[in-house]
């Protein structure tokens, strides 16, 4: 629904750098790309943003850059990295975006398996990871460029490198470059996130991309050349495609958000009409929210519970695809503008018209906790392999906990044992192999088993029931879904995070976490003093008890927890328990507290 602008040419054949062209020539004053600069907002606009990529792409062609060939990038969401990936397209290069958080020896891997020459870093912080292999002679890196010239010491700088470009650029040499792209050529190679094993490189075409994005908008209805708050890490397929994909394709604005961090203060900020978040991101958010609603005094207390039963009253009708009653409008309306929208607006809220996630369940206990601020939260699910979105909900037909209906062009069905099967235009052509080549992962006919298990109901709309992988089977044969127990744990504020274990075991325990902010906001609130050790306390304890309790009523006897350990300290990227998008990395946290799990085991 959203206005396609002018494209230039059959969709099936356009590549990227045309789809820059034509911003710089339809929109060229409109804004592409924002950043902070201390306290204020730096911002390119299309034109300028095309000029600076041209320079760039003489650089790095100086450099030795060479048509088809990787180029590896490890930095945070700031300009030089948006730039940088598309002047390495313009030129017929790949580029590769590695996450902040790989260990060396996954850096080494994606290295030696992409053939790269060359990696852009953003400073100390990263090269302790990439200066042994270039004394490595079994990785083929030759040169560094570092972003931070302070700390570049004996490598080439991004500063050096665009005044070299700036020197040379010749726009003959760069119109002939960029048009000697295909639709078919590689646009990216996205490494998947390493769950278990070596991450894998997917490889995606523009073909690939520019029909999804515009699959993708003739879901929602976007006012025209919209804002994105980009935080997620570019080495995501998510954020590849919001904040550097669909924003070339729609001519919109990106925000970069160099610190996730700061990304709620960002929100507060703009008052943007979109927000993505992986359901961690909406988990934390709405811990925050309830963490403020827990201090308001009683009466205002109630004036939100009454305003949130009257949304979820709305979202309810609208899901069952009914029109809400004259009255329901009404109420709705009232409590929007008196109650709703003035919360919202302290959050930078108040403004979407859409909301959505990915790449994890969403817990339902948080999408209805949205609802009752009137933001229905648009589950989709899809994979690297897939170019992110394969199915979604949109605001004309949408099922709570579902993640909605296939996009046009593509196709899904299930297997014999559950897995969902994939066929489409956005389908990738294979897993990168150390050569060059790919290795096809589709079958005969064209479809791809993605390793997710789900069921597809009467209209038409998936749902998600686990990863095949991550199934456990317990000692008697019976398959539980971790992430459904998770989720059921999770409903309580407390527990900010749980792992389940049981896989040919009688019963299933589980490693609980508490949540970082509300569990501090819940002890005050119990006169609890703010330095005490709350795993330990007695209080906690029995309330977390009354937890696991409460989510063992809602499961069946196979799916319930027979015992729990609670631990101290949040998981994160950073200390390894989850990936850079925030999924749980389950075989680490299973090897990290192995004696903790054995000794729930233990009579």
């Amino acid at each position: 629904m959203t206005t396609i602008l002018r494209l230039p040419g059959d969709p099936a054949d356009i590549t990227l750098p045309a789809l820059l062209l034509r911003n710089a020539e339809d929109h060229g004053d409109l804004p592409a790309l924002s950043w902070r600069t201390g306290e204020q907002w730096t911002t390119l606009t299309w034109r300028e943003a095309r000029r600076k990529v041209a320079v760039l792409a003489a650089g790095y062609a100086a450099l030795g850059v060479r048509r088809g060939e990787h180029v590896l990038i490890m930095m945070g969401n700031r300009p030089e990295h948006w730039l940088s990936d598309l002047a390495l397209v313009h030129l017929g290069a790949v580029p590769v975006t590695v996450y902040g958080t790989a260990a060396p020896e996954q850096v080494a891997h994606i290295v030696r398996h992409s053939g790269a020459r060359f990696a852009i870093v953003e400073g100390a912080r990263e090269l302790p990871r990439w200066e042994p292999l270039l004394a490595d002679e079994s990785a083929p890196l030759e040169r560094l460029v570092v972003v931070e010239s302070a700390e570049a010491g004996a490598h080439r700088t991004y500063g050096s490198l665009y005044a070299s470009g700036g020197r040379l650029f010749h726009p003959d040499a760069f119109e002939k470059a960029w048009r000697e792209n295909r639709a078919t050529d590689a646009l990216t190679v996205v490494y998947t996130s390493g769950t278990t094993g070596d991450p894998k490189g997917v490889r995606l075409t523009h073909r690939n991309v520019v029909l999804n994005g515009i699959a993708l908008d003739s879901v929602v209805e976007f006012p025209e050349h919209v804002g994105h708050i980009c935080y997620l890490p570019f080495a995501h397929i998510a954020e590849r495609l919001l904040g550097i994909y669909l924003p070339v394709l729609r001519a919109a604005h990106v925000y970069l958000c160099a610190d996730p961090a700061h990304v709620a203060a960002t929100a507060r900020e703009l008052h943007p009409f979109q927000f993505f978040g992986v359901p961690r991101v909406w988990e934390k958010l709405a811990a925050s929210v309830r963490a403020a609603l827990a201090a308001l005094p009683e009466e205002r207390r109630r004036a939100v519970e009454a305003a949130n039963e009257t949304a979820r009253a709305r979202v309810d009708c609208l899901e069952r695809g009914e029109e809400p009653s004259a009255e329901l409008r009404a109420a709705y309306e009232e409590a929007k503008e008196k109650v709703l929208d003035p919360l919202l607006a302290l959050a930078g809220f108040d403004r979407l018209v859409w909301t959505a996630s990915a790449s994890a369940p969403m817990p339902p206990d948080v999408a209805r906790f949205w609802a009752g601020f009137g933001l229905v939260i648009m589950d989709a699910w899809g994979l690297t392999e897939t170019t992110g979105v394969v199915t979604t909900n949109g605001p004309d037909a949408f099922r709570m906990g579902s993640v909605g209906r296939p996009l046009d062009g593509l196709e899904i069905r299930t297997a014999d044992d559950g897995e969902i099967l994939v066929r489409g235009a956005t389908v990738f052509d294979g897993y990168l192999r150390p050569d060059g080549g790919v290795d096809s992962a589709c079958d005969a006919d064209g479809w791809f088993a993605t390793g997710d298990i789900g069921r597809i109901d009467e209209d038409g709309f998936l749902w998600i029931t686990d990863r095949k992988k991550e199934m456990i089977v317990t000692s008697t044969g019976k398959n539980v879904s971790p992430a459904l127990v998770e989720n059921a744990l999770k409903e309580h504020p407390l527990i900010g995070q749980a792992l389940v274990h049981g896989d040919g075991r009688s019963y299933l325990v589980a490693l609980l976490v508490l949540d970082p902010e509300l569990a501090p906001a819940w002890a005050a609130a119990q006169g609890i003093g703010a330095g005490e050790d709350l795993v330990a306390h007695a209080a906690v304890r029995e309330e977390v008890a009354r937890a696991v309790e409460a989510a063992n009523a809602r499961l069946n006897r196979t799916e319930q927890i027979k015992r729990y350990r609670l631990l101290a300290g949040e998981w994160s990227p950073e200390t390894g328990e989850l990936t850079p998008s925030l999924k749980l990395r389950r075989r680490v946290i299973r090897e990290r507290y192995k004696q903790v799990v054995e000794e729930l085991y233990t009579p």
